[in-house]
């Protein structure tokens, strides 16, 4: 995830009006108002509309929901348990800003959570579970292919929880979609569109390795991808101008 590109200003009001059908599959719908904040949040951290910084303000996201600042103040510190959300005492929440060492923290938690998950994937994997992981890799072909930035950031960090859904472990999951958030974070909307392209062919590769039932050959090429991604997010990054919310 390397080189800048320029994008239309987005202020955070608009990072979290998105519709429901764009911020959410079928399986992620909110269960409460303090969930659906969660969610909120998280989709727009990883489609890079809410950058590290920004300041979450109670009250416009209370009106943005129509609920209380007690139930923004339970999502935020969810959030924060979370590590995407940072709380400061009299000054607020912000969206966290996660050093190098913790961006390299993560990504040894991730080698080890989805080195085991891609064993039993092979193990599990059935026809129809194929055909759900073929449709996401169709969906980031096509977002890719219009230009769609938003769409294409979150497909294809989602790519990773999918695979954990194959699996019907629901722990697993909110794992990896924590994970998965967290490295959104990291990148700091650097990724260019051939880092893009890179990484949906990355994922082709490893989801031809599940098909034929190679584990060894999945670890080694999630290990690879993994890799081209952490050492593009511990490259020195410039910080944006920060919007507040």
């Amino acid at each position: 995830m390397s080189a800048t590109r320029k994008n239309p200003r987005i202020t955070p009001e608009d990072a979290l009006a998105l519709p429901e059908d764009e911020r959410a599959s079928t399986a992620d719908k909110p269960a409460s108002s303090t969930d659906a904040i969660v969610h909120s949040v998280m989709s727009a951290i990883v489609e890079h509309r809410l950058l590290p910084g920004t300041k979450l303000v109670e009250q416009t996201i209370g009106n943005r929901f129509g609920v209380s600042r007690t139930i923004v103040r339970q999502a935020l510190f969810q959030l924060s348990q979370l590590k995407l959300v940072r709380l400061e005492p009299a000054r607020g929440a912000f969206v966290a800003q996660p050093s190098v060492q913790e961006t390299r923290e993560v990504f040894a938690v991730r080698r080890m959570v989805e080195t085991q998950l891609l064993r039993d994937v092979v193990k599990q994997i059935t026809p129809a579970k194929l055909r759900r992981l073929r449709a996401h890799l169709k969906a980031e072909r096509t977002a890719l292919s219009r230009g769609d930035v938003p769409l294409r950031t979150r497909l294809l960090f989602d790519f990773h929880v999918r695979l954990a859904e194959v699996l019907d472990n629901q722990v697993l999951t909110d794992l990896m979609r924590e994970l998965v958030s967290r490295c959104s974070l990291m990148s700091l909307m650097v990724q260019s569109s051939r880092g893009a392209e890179v990484s949906h062919t990355e994922h082709e590769d490893i989801l031809l390795a599940i098909e034929a039932g190679d584990s060894a050959r999945a670890i080694r090429l999630l290990h690879r991808h993994l890799g081209h991604i952490e050492s593009q997010l511990t490259e020195e990054r410039r910080a944006p101008a920060l919007p507040q919310l």
